[in-house]
């Protein structure tokens, strides 16, 4: 299959912004650091039909944030390229107290106390090395307590689910909107032998979850967590 990859580098403080367009059009991103304050965000759309508009609506939508006409390198990359250049880029890193994010084409030899999650993202959001959801896995270790259950909302790769369950959450329910990261979710969530202890499933928000719940993760946008807020706290 072949893809368009479309990339923009900014100063670190607008990666997120940036990225957080490219996810809202449905594109995997795969997030690169070129210099300490640059950020170079790459997002990847099917080539075929429709994708002129899609890199066009891009480069206004990336205007619009950044305040002015950002450069864009626009390529056609073949599947089996984008991987290898994801391999690349992609090796053992230490996040917060305790975790250890690792592809599964990697070794870490790791201590005692080390959580490694064994993660290979492919297309869905979640690979470990976005500030949110670095947080979001410091924060899962001062929250999550043995036996409680857990729901991951826009679980992407699946890798906050896998975190909570490693942390020994009693239940963990894992849910995206989008079949790719399910499927992606299920095969890391299977990857780390958690098979049994994580629920992936596709579903809109907490629509597909029956409550009571302990804790609710949601690395997700802005816009989208103010939607979850009403269900979340019921």
């Amino acid at each position: 299959m072949t893809w368009v990859e479309v990339s923009v580098t900014v100063e670190r403080e607008r990666a997120d912004a940036v990225a957080g367009i490219f996810f809202e059009m449905g594109s995997g991103v795969l997030w690169e650091e070129p210099a300490p304050a640059l950020v170079t965000v790459k997002g990847y759309f099917p080539a075929g039909a429709g994708v002129d508009r899609q890199v066009a609506d891009l480069r206004r939508s990336l205007a619009a944030v950044l305040e002015s006409e950002p450069g864009v390198g626009v390529r056609q990359v073949r599947e089996e390229d984008w991987a290898h250049a994801w391999r690349r880029h992609y090796r053992p890193f230490r996040v917060g107290k305790r975790f250890v994010v690792r592809p599964p084409w990697e070794e870490y030899p790791g201590f005692p106390d080390d959580l490694v999650i064994v993660l290979d993202p492919g297309m869905a959001f979640g690979c470990g090395t976005h500030p949110t959801t670095q947080m979001c896995l410091a924060m899962l270790e001062e929250a999550v307590r043995p036996g409680m259950r857990v729901c991951d909302v826009g679980t992407g790769s699946g890798i906050l689910a896998i975190a909570a369950a490693l942390l020994g959450a009693g239940r963990v329910e894992a849910v995206d909107n989008d079949p790719t990261a399910v499927r992606v979710a299920r095969k890391n969530v299977e990857a780390n032998g958690l098979a049994g202890k994580i629920d992936v499933r596709q579903g809109y928000l907490l629509d597909a979850v029956e409550g009571p719940l302990d804790l609710v993760v949601a690395n997700i946008t802005a816009d989208v967590i103010l939607r979850l807020v009403p269900a979340a706290a019921r």
